[in-house]
Formats: C-alpha cells, structure tokens, sequence
C-alpha cells in the first residue's frame, strides 16, 4: 500500500488518473489536491469524496506551509504532479500565471517532498512523477524524426518554456540531492472531462451548437493524438516501475493536422445524428440536425503567434524498457469522446457557461476569419 498524492487531480488528466489509479490499486490511500482554477471540475471525483476513496484539498501547490502539512499528516511515498496551466493562448495573454503555477509552484512541491523525504529517510522508497509536455522539444518540420528523450529543449511558448523550465528543476534535484524524480512528455491528450476551451471538445460542442469551427491558419498544423486511458496506464507504470531520474516520453502514435482532426470530428458528430433520431431534437441548431454536414461550420482563422508546426512523439522507450503500448486507435478514441461529451451535455453546459464564455469571446473574437 502507497500514500498517494495527485497534484491537479481536478483537471482534465488528473481527474482521469485520480479513477484510474483507485480502480487499479484500490488499497493505495489517495490525497487529491487542486488550487480549483477556471480549468478544474470536481464533479467527477464527488462519489469518490462522499464514500471517502479519496481525500480531496482545495490548496495551491506553492502554498509551502499547506505541501509540508501534507506531507506530514499524509507521508506520502508517491507524488504524481500534474498540476498546471497548460492552454498556450492563455500563456500568451497571461504568462505570469504560468511561471507561478508551472515554475515556483513546481519548486515548492519538490522542496516539500525532499524534505520529508530526507528528514523520515525515505527517499529510497519514494516516487515524485512529474508529469510534463511535448512542447517543451518545440516544432518539427515534416520530414523531421519523432522527439525522443534525448531531444533539446526548444520551448516557443511562455507555456511551453514554463513547462521546460519545470522540467529542468527536476532533473536538478535529482542531480544535486538524489531525488528519486521522473518525468513524462506526453502529447496532446483528448477524452472525457476535457475542458471546452482545448481543440476537440470545443470542435464537438460548437457543432453540436451550430457555431462556427475556428481553425487556425491554413489547419495543417500536426499534432499527436493520445487517449486520455492509455496516458493514466503510461503514468501509472513509469512512477512505480520507471527508472529513477529517467525521462519516458508517452505518444499516441496519431499524427493528424487540425485540418483532419476537425473533419473526422464532424463525421463524427454527423454520424451520430444518423443514428439517433432524438439529437435532432437536443440540438436543433446543429446543420446534422437537418440533414446536413458539420463540416458547412469549418471557417480558418489568423493564426496565433509561435504556433509550432508539428509534434511527433517516439515512445519506443517506454514501450521497450516498461512494456507501455497505446491501445486505442484514433478513430475510436474520437467517436468515444464525442459520445462522451453527447452524453454529458449538463456537464459541458455548466462548464461553457459564464467566465468560460468570456474567455472564448476575448481569445477568438478579434480573430478575422480567412
């Protein structure tokens, strides 16, 4: 039995591996904490809270005072961080949050962990997983080699340099005081409880609402596409059978640019509609709610600065050192999160409500469409 913490736990991934990780290691005491940013919904984790499967903390992880209490009350032997902020466009107009979440928040938590660690001689039982992005490697051309672990650093974000910067005091710790220290580069993940703001899910509910579908630039733009399930499985086997102060980089294996993305997105959501008569009436300003196709919403907007290129991901170390394997497909993995989001309308509503609105209006209305 572990005493877990999970940072972020009310984010899109942390939420995900909060379930995860309770239905695979169901002894294992679990302590979620979440500084409960405009990212966060706990609803999820409610029935977990309730019948005390977990224990959930609304708390900041550069709250110095708060990680040593925990670490105190809790001796924690697993720490699996995710908490950040991680929408590029919002690094752009705010990257001062960034470097206080991503950067001293990251220091705060480290620095909490090894002291508890060296003042209870624990360190050669403990695991701190940082959990990081791709990004960080920066953008490759179309012929270029997948990143691997061995990759430079060439972060052209402030998100994506808050996120290098990150991993880099990781890896220090672990040269300077021996922290037993991993971390993950992961690409872009997708599936359930993903907040509207990212690329798929606002693709879904603006078909859904008949709103235009805003691509950046000329859309071919590639990303790597990974399953939300197969990330939490990646993470659960690196922190408890990865190498100590390795990197493992976790990829999909789905490269499509945007342009693809958001067309089988719509096939997709059309799809549905053929199959179920009863949307037309749920969503009635939907063009697949009177025969037509999705793909009518599509417009191409001014792209935003720094957009890098493309991101690839060789994951032939995870596989071949841990035996980690994505298991689901594009395509499917697509079609389950669309049914996933059909499915939980009260969910996204609540979430694209308000503030949310505000974002989306600030970030995509002075953009001119081309």
């Amino acid at each position: 039995m572990q005493s877990v913490l999970i940072t972020g736990g009310a984010g899109f991934i942390g939420q995900n591996l909060v379930h995860a990780w309770r239905a695979a290691r169901p002894a294992d005491r679990l302590v979620v904490v979440d500084a409960m940013t405009y990212a966060a919904n706990v609803r999820s984790l409610e029935p977990l809270i309730a019948d005390r499967s977990i224990q959930f903390v609304k708390g900041d992880i550069g709250d110095a005072a708060l990680m040593h209490r925990l670490f105190d009350e809790h001796a924690f032997t697993r720490v699996a961080h995710l908490a950040a902020e991680s929408h590029v466009d919002r690094s752009i107009a705010d990257p001062e949050a960034f470097l206080q979440t991503n950067v001293l928040g990251t220091f705060t938590l480290l620095k909490a962990a090894l002291d508890f660690w060296q003042a209870k001689a624990m360190i050669e039982r403990a695991r701190f997983l940082h959990v990081s992005t791709d990004e960080v490697y920066g953008s490759l051309d179309f012929t270029d080699p997948a990143f691997t672990e061995a990759s430079p650093y060439r972060p052209n974000s402030p998100y994506a340099a808050s996120k290098a910067s990150s991993d880099h005091l990781v890896r220090a710790f672990v040269a300077t005081y021996g922290m037993p220290a991993l971390i993950t580069n992961c690409s872009n993940n997708y599936g359930a409880y993903q907040h509207p703001e990212k690329l798929i899910p606002l693709m879904i509910i603006h078909a859904l609402e008949g709103k235009p579908l805003p691509i950046y630039g000329d859309g071919s733009n590639i990303r790597d596409w990974l399953h939300v399930s197969d990330h939490c499985d990646a993470l659960m086997n690196v922190i408890e059978h990865g190498r100590s102060g390795e990197t493992y980089n976790v990829g999909g294996g789905n490269e499509r640019n945007n342009r693809e993305v958001v067309g089988l997105i719509c096939e997709t959501v059309d799809a549905a509609f053929a199959a179920d008569a009863n949307l037309a009436a749920r969503f009635p300003s939907c063009p697949a709610a009177s025969g037509g196709s999705c793909r009518a919403l599509i417009s191409f907007v001014t792209d935003r600065p720094g957009h890098d290129h493309r991101y690839a991901i060789n994951a032939s170390k995870l596989a071949t050192e841990l035996g980690s394997r994505c298991s689901v497909g594009f395509e499917d993995g697509l079609r389950r999160t669309v049914h996933w989001y059909l499915d939980h309308e009260t969910w996204w509503r609540d979430v694209t409500s308000g503030a949310y609105k505000a974002w989306i209006d600030k970030n995509y209305g002075f953009r001119i469409a081309v």
